[in-house]
């Protein structure tokens, strides 16, 4: 009796630990709650950046409507860029919330929702700098970027002769910094966060020309069947809150303009 009394406990111990681990190691049920677990970088404003120990931003703000909406709670994570995107590959994290652009090479490796937003990528350099003031000017010139991003990768590509010299950062206020101690000619980013920054800020930067590259924003997922479904799901909830203006008012609070239609 006693021998099949412990060996019911064993058994009942196991299945309770294993039912304990899998519930926590990807996004839905944990302790009664449904889970959503999101990266972003926290020093990318307006997109995802910190107001003390709080996480807010555009993309932040937008993710967090969409999951209460759908009944998730977000549990965040924090890291550079290229550590998120290794995370989400890894199923550390079940999508990231930081202007992920949306290219063919994602595309092939993650499903995307609709787009919530677009950006224009763009070059701004210093006031001071009045050589340059075409994309043109920036041959010879070193830009600045963020290691990883799409916009770096945008910028190589168009410029097909390796004519500009780019540095990368860990960071976006690396990359800032070095244009705004003039250590570097430029600095490549999307326009709406540059025109949120240079607001804030009151930066002395001026836009190089217009913005040579546009690009849809979307949330990335790995590509499973676990994860179809809240795609469709997600899809349905930002159609509402672009159809209700909630987007638009999102945007205008961060931006002080619309990025989440399309510029033409």
């Amino acid at each position: 009796m006693k021998k099949r009394y412990l060996f019911t406990l064993i058994s009942i111990l196991l299945i309770s630990l294993l039912a304990t681990a899998c519930s926590g190691s990807n996004s839905g049920e944990a302790d009664g709650k449904k889970v959503l677990r999101v990266g972003a970088t926290g020093q990318s404003f307006p997109n995802s950046y910190k107001e003390g120990d709080k996480l807010v931003g555009f993309d932040v703000e937008v993710i967090e409507k969409v999951a209460a909406d759908l009944g998730y709670t977000v549990e965040w994570t924090n890291s550079d860029f290229s550590g998120l995107l290794g995370q989400l590959e890894t199923d550390k994290i079940d999508t990231i919330a930081n202007a992920v652009a949306v290219t063919d090479e994602r595309k092939a490796k993650y499903d995307f929702t609709a787009p919530y937003s677009y950006a224009g990528v763009t070059i701004v350099t210093h006031k001071d700098n009045t050589e340059i003031n075409t994309l043109d000017d920036l041959k010879g010139k070193t830009v600045a970027g963020v290691l990883g991003s799409q916009n770096v990768k945008n910028l190589e590509k168009f410029d097909t002769k390796g004519e500009i010299k780019v540095r990368t950062y860990e960071n976006r206020d690396g990359a800032q910094n070095d244009v705004l101690n003039k250590r570097v000619d430029g600095y490549v980013n999307s326009k709406s966060s540059l025109l949120a920054e240079i607001k804030k800020q009151n930066l002395p930067l001026k836009f190089v020309g217009e913005p040579f590259h546009y690009e849809d924003v979307a949330f990335p997922f790995v590509r499973n069947e676990k994860n179809a479904p809240l795609i469709e799901q997600m899809n349905t909830e930002i159609q509402k809150l672009r159809d209700n203006g909630t987007l638009k008012q999102i945007s205008d609070k961060y931006f002080g303009e619309d990025i989440t239609v399309r510029s033409e």
